[in-house]
């Protein structure tokens, strides 16, 4: 192949740059999942900030979109998260975070130990919720 003068940018998905990108929002969407067991515990949001943090401290840290603040999980729940591992994904807009998790052993504000506690299924109205998890952690 002739030369054309020009650098060749390395491929994003398969390079080793770690290049974050966010959306319009400023955020990336962030799965937590029990690095021991592989549970999938919730389901956040990143800034470039909580990102930082994250990966700065080694404590696992958010966007809350309902309060619009940073957040380190564990702060009033107890419930921690610390980061065992990060992945991105191949367009490098989301995450998956491995974690160790710390207090009570849940992750959902309801107090189970995921957000994910309940399964849909079809009826004839449409849809509706059944409990995969009905019974909140211990604490």
């Amino acid at each position: 192949m002739a030369d054309s003068g020009r650098d060749e940018l390395p491929d994003p998905e398969e390079g080793s740059a770690f290049q974050p990108k966010f959306g319009a929002d400023g955020l990336a969407t962030c799965v937590a999942i029990d690095a021991e067991r592989g549970d999938v515990l919730m389901v956040a949001h990143m800034n470039a900030a909580a990102l930082q943090a994250t990966l700065t401290t080694g404590l696992v840290h958010y966007w809350s979109r309902s309060r619009a603040g940073l957040w380190r999980k564990g702060d009033t729940s107890g419930q921690t998260q610390r980061l065992v591992e990060m992945r991105v994904d191949c367009d490098q807009d989301a995450f998956l975070a491995f974690v160790e998790v710390g207090g009570d052993g849940g992750a959902c504000h309801t107090g189970r130990r995921s957000c994910f506690y309940r399964r849909v299924e079809a009826d004839e109205a449409g849809a509706r919720l059944a409990f995969v998890e009905p019974n909140k952690t211990p604490g």
